[in-house]
């Protein structure tokens, strides 16, 4: 998937002209105010999305999804979700390379919109990443316990939260190529099941010759809540959301612009490959385990989280391929530990955004001897240590709640990277600088950015829509808490700090920009 080049991101050369307004920025490249070091390449950026991006959620995710909406429900759903989640790779992408700082879209959205939005996005951002890294850490326990069950989490949440700070403080090359190695393993996986998939379709399994036989008994489509196309559309939207979660980490290439060597060339080439091969590899995965699992098999509900209950080896089983759920077991560890590593390094780049805006103590951007922001990274790390909570069924509830805060933390992101982007263009323009001239510049604007944002907004306010159909209190809260908190952050800051949104002419485009 890093092989060739795609026509659909259009890099462009840098403008010769000088002046206060030209886009030929400071020499220095560095990031601004922490002065990180500049040691990822692109390829690394690729897979810190990748490993942030493909995890459980496809692994096992998928199965419920699968369940809920039929193949081809849930295959259209995929592929929908990807055309929005390209809107804001792209929008992101044209900002990143012309001011490739750590956290980017948080500073984007304190410098191009309101002090307020970055304050607010930039926490329920950084709360998401600290909180899905304790999650990670309790999954990696549950799933070593698929071989032994006698053993307790609390012992691989402990030996893996060390693990993971200690690889966090090391310098960020050393990182990128760890991340870059667990990432492979996923993606070579995955490759290995479509071929997989392709055999037994033909006939090579007990089943024999399968074809699309699933799409047509028991169906395209499942039905939800409601029967005939009213259910099948409920199952549909229920999915689209899944879908969204699922591609949530895609972003990351943007957290680590601030850190990556020549930013103007390699964060073009990390958001087309990151993109590609993500839509590639999820879609391609939906498709095939339609083929190979009826969407009305009962090990697709299943609530365990070790590899019983992923699709991949269900398709085995259906198969007659026994020996396949424990290399399944071992590759969702994987994913799980690059997953959670990929977390502390994303919250802590967020923190340093922070502290660069005044949104956080400055002491938080503090550097070791390698360049590492060792306060942000073991500030984040501690939130890893709530995994405890999940040892006990009280704190348990606790810890589920905090997972609800986070679920739709994704959505409210791209929205404000969406927003973030059209006031971009717009600033642009207002000062005289042309979109031409940029490192990069995104196809379809601002049509595209356009087209993302609604669709954002309409699945952050869609996203609980079932319990609108059969109510629970709980679930509700549970569905829109997150926007809640996300409006009490902007609130409360705008309240104290009295900010105002910055003037399109007032814009700084200067402040951690690339020298063309």
């Amino acid at each position: 998937m890093m092989m060739e080049k795609s026509t659909d991101l259009e890099v462009k050369p840098a403008s010769d002209a000088s002046g206060s307004n030209s886009l030929n920025g400071s020499k220095d490249i560095e990031a601004a105010d922490t002065q990180l070091k500049r040691g990822m390449q692109s390829h690394h950026l690729q897979f810190l999305a990748i490993g942030g991006t493909i995890g459980t959620g496809l692994f096992l995710g998928s199965g419920t999804a699968l369940s809920t909406s039929g193949p081809v429900g849930t295959l259209i759903a995929f592929v929908f979700v990807g055309t929005i989640v390209f809107s804001v790779m792209v929008s992101l992408g044209e900002m990143a390379s012309f001011i490739p700082v750590p956290g980017s879209f948080t500073v984007y959205a304190s410098r191009f919109v309101d002090p307020s939005l970055g304050f607010a996005m930039g926490w329920i951002y950084w709360f998401s990443w600290a909180m899905t890294f304790a999650l990670e850490l309790t999954a990696a326990g549950i799933i070593i316990q698929y071989w032994n069950k006698s053993l307790s989490i609390a012992i691989f949440i402990a030996v893996f939260w060390v693990v993971f700070t200690c690889i966090n403080l090391l310098p960020v090359r050393w990182f990128g190529e760890i991340e870059m190695y667990l990432s492979s393993i996923k993606v070579v996986t995955i490759i290995g099941f479509i071929i997989f998939a392709i055999c037994i379709n033909a006939g090579a399994g007990e089943q024999g010759y399968l074809g699309f036989r699933y799409w047509v008994t028991p169906g395209p489509f499942a039905e939800s809540i409601y029967t005939g196309a009213i259910g099948k559309f409920v199952g549909f939207w229920s999915v689209l959301v899944t879908a969204g979660f699922s591609y949530q980490g895609s972003e990351l290439v943007g957290v680590g612009a601030g850190e990556t060597a020549d930013p103007a060339k390699a964060v073009p080439s990390a958001i087309r490959w990151t993109f590609w091969g993500i839509f590639s590899l999820f879609v391609s995965t939906i498709f095939f385990i339609g083929l190979l699992v009826p969407y009305d098999n009962g090990g697709l509900l299943g609530d365990s989280s070790d590899a019983s209950s992923s699709p991949l080896v269900i398709a085995c089983n259906l198969a007659g391929v026994s020996v396949l759920p424990d290399i399944i077991n071992a590759v969702l560890l994987t994913a799980v530990l690059s997953a959670a590593q990929s977390n502390c390094y994303s919250g802590s780049r967020i923190i340093v955004a922070l502290a660069d805006e005044s949104h956080a103590p400055k002491f938080m951007a503090r550097l070791n001897r390698n360049g590492t922001p060792y306060v942000a990274v073991l500030f984040t790390s501690a939130f890893g240590l709530l995994a405890f909570l999940n040892l006990s069924s009280s704190g348990a509830d606790v810890f589920n709640w905090f997972m609800n805060i986070t679920a739709i933390a994704g959505f409210i992101t791209w929205s404000c990277i969406s927003v973030c982007h059209l006031r971009f263009m717009k600033a642009l323009r207002v000062q005289g600088l042309s979109r031409n001239d940029l490192p990069y510049r995104a196809p379809w604007m601002p049509y595209l950015a356009w087209y993302g944002l609604f669709f954002f907004i309409l699945i952050l306010l869609t996203n609980g829509f079932t319990v609108f159909i059969e109510w629970n209190t709980s679930d509700f809260f549970a569905a829109y808490i997150s926007l809640v908190i996300f409006v009490v952050l902007f609130v409360g800051h705008k309240a104290v700090r009295r900010t105002k949104p910055i003037k399109l002419a007032e814009i700084d485009l200067n402040r951690g920009r690339v020298d063309q």
